[in-house]
């Protein structure tokens, strides 16, 4: 059971009902981590924008998901677990990818070095290496690219600690934490 109330959208008002209303069309449902950020109309604004502007970068929406899981099993966050794990195959993602993305791996080489990246910033909070960086750019990824990794992971971190400390009830087919990466 949830900490905090999870905000109905039909009893919503103003700009909370409006990205409600959005985020319904975009998932065909509101998710119960959307429910709990709209107590917040400031908190629930800056996740649907962050959604939204990631969704349209470089990175693509399967590289997104593969890092919102390694991230989501780093932090035992059953919630975004289950939720990008399913983004993560409509996006194009096997089943095996997602769970080796879980893991912190993945065979394709680019993908394995933003993954590496992502989990290594959360375990070190940021305190990483000018090597960690060299390694992106050794994968082929540019400063636009680096930059929009980070950011990821920071809409992740959020996500997980919203849906973690409140326990947000989970309303995506479950999917098992490993803690494979740590």
């Amino acid at each position: 059971m949830s900490r905090i109330t999870l905000i109905d959208p039909a009893s919503a008002t103003g700009q909370t009902s409006e990205q409600l209303a959005q985020i319904n069309g975009a998932f065909g449902m509101v998710p119960n981590m959307f429910k709990a950020a709209a107590n917040s109309p400031a908190a629930l604004a800056s996740l649907w924008g962050a959604f939204g502007a990631l969704g349209g970068g470089r990175l693509g929406a399967k590289l997104g998901e593969q890092i919102a899981v390694a991230i989501a099993d780093r932090n035992d966050c059953n919630y975004c677990l289950a939720a990008h794990t399913g983004l993560g195959r409509k996006a194009g993602a096997t089943a095996q990818e997602m769970a080796e993305a879980q893991a912190g791996r993945s065979t394709d080489p680019r993908t394995a070095a933003a993954l590496a990246f992502a989990v290594g910033v959360v375990d070190k909070r940021a305190g990483i290496e000018t090597a960690d960086v060299d390694a992106l750019r050794s994968a082929g990824f540019d400063d636009e690219e680096i930059v929009e990794i980070v950011a990821h992971i920071a809409l992740n971190l959020f996500t997980n600690y919203l849906n973690v400390a409140l326990d947000v009830p989970v309303d995506f087919p479950g999917v098992k934490l490993t803690r494979a990466a740590a």
